[in-house]
């Protein structure tokens, strides 16, 4: 069993050793990181990793979200402003990139910056200098970016919508993170995981596992991938009544006998196309609700549904 300084990366298979290998060595070095990966595969415990095992371990690890705030007030997080420097700016606020000085900035959902922040953003990593809304002075820093995407940069490259230039900056050492569906022999380990971690946190009685629920496990894709199997897991310990879970603690799309398919009949991605066929037909062909229902973005389940020649809706 392979798991990486105890922080909650857990893995088994040949994929995640591969992944083990990488943190290994980018870990002690100075070099940006680029986790690429579906949403829900554990990016940021990932960069975590990274900064726990680094030579800034002692030094802040500070997280950015670029999808939670509109760029106006993503700026603002990101480099600080003086007092009046907009509507709202009572007082004179540090950004991320000092509070990360000497330490680890993990941008999460680099693909979603506008051009005018990726713009700075690649200044700040040139120059390691920048000047806060409003001000005219300028700041040094010194911090190590560590950033994270679910989109298809070299896509976004090749089509304008994110800059060559901070793209190579950024994607000095890439991980890939294996989608859950791909490595199908971690799921009894992750499931052991979280039901411990979710039995002691609710206070319950239940200690294993059906055998049915782990075949079930291991039929199902995953499409939120390791988020949504912490997800089933948690709820799954709630309303147990005894010791053992069972497919009936499971979500109806787990325990249903359409949904679960077996192994020896089809393989990984075709599971995942009856799936999105499935939730797409239950919805109406409403491809937002779809995403929902499977946990992704609208542009990944557009992108699953172009792969599989669905087409986009």
């Amino acid at each position: 069993m392979a798991e990486f300084d105890h922080l909650g990366v857990l893995g088994a298979s040949p994929r995640m050793a591969e992944v083990f290998h990488l943190l290994e060595l980018v870990s002690p070095s100075e070099a940006n990181v680029l986790i690429l990966g579906e949403t829900g595969t554990g990016k940021e415990l990932v960069a975590q990793a990274i900064h726990r095992n680094s030579p800034r371990a002692q030094g802040p690890m500070v997280v950015v979200n670029c999808a939670a705030l509109p760029e106006t007030l993503l700026e603002s997080e990101l480099f600080g402003h003086e007092r009046g420097a907009f509507t709202g700016a009572v007082s004179r606020k540090d950004g991320r990139f000092v509070l990360a000085h000497r330490g680890s900035l993990f941008l999460d959902e680099i693909g979603e910056l506008s051009p005018t922040t990726q713009a700075k953003i690649l200044r700040v990593l040139q120059t390691r200098e920048f000047e806060p809304l409003g001000s005219t002075r300028t700041l040094k820093v010194d911090v190590r970016i560590i950033a994270a995407t679910n989109r298809n940069l070299d896509s976004m490259v090749r089509e304008g919508r994110f800059r060559d230039d901070l793209f190579y900056r950024l994607n000095v050492f890439p991980i890939v993170l294996p989608p859950l569906r791909e490595r199908p022999e971690d799921l009894p380990l992750l499931a052991d995981h979280f039901l411990r971690t979710y039995r002691e946190k609710n206070h319950r009685a239940v200690k294993v596992l059906a055998p049915e629920v782990l075949q079930a496990f291991r039929g199902y894709p995953w499409p939120g991938n390791i988020r949504e199997l912490e997800n089933v897991i948690e709820r799954g310990v709630i309303v147990c009544q005894g010791d053992t879970l069972t497919l009936g603690d499971l979500p109806e799309n787990l325990r249903h006998a359409g949904w679960v398919f077996k192994e020896e009949e089809m393989d990984l991605p075709e599971l995942e196309l009856q799936l999105i066929r499935r939730t797409l037909e239950k919805v109406d062909g409403q491809r937002q609700a779809a995403a929902e229902i499977l946990g992704i973005s609208l542009d990944e389940l557009d992108l699953k549904m172009r792969s599989y020649g669905l087409g986009k809706g």
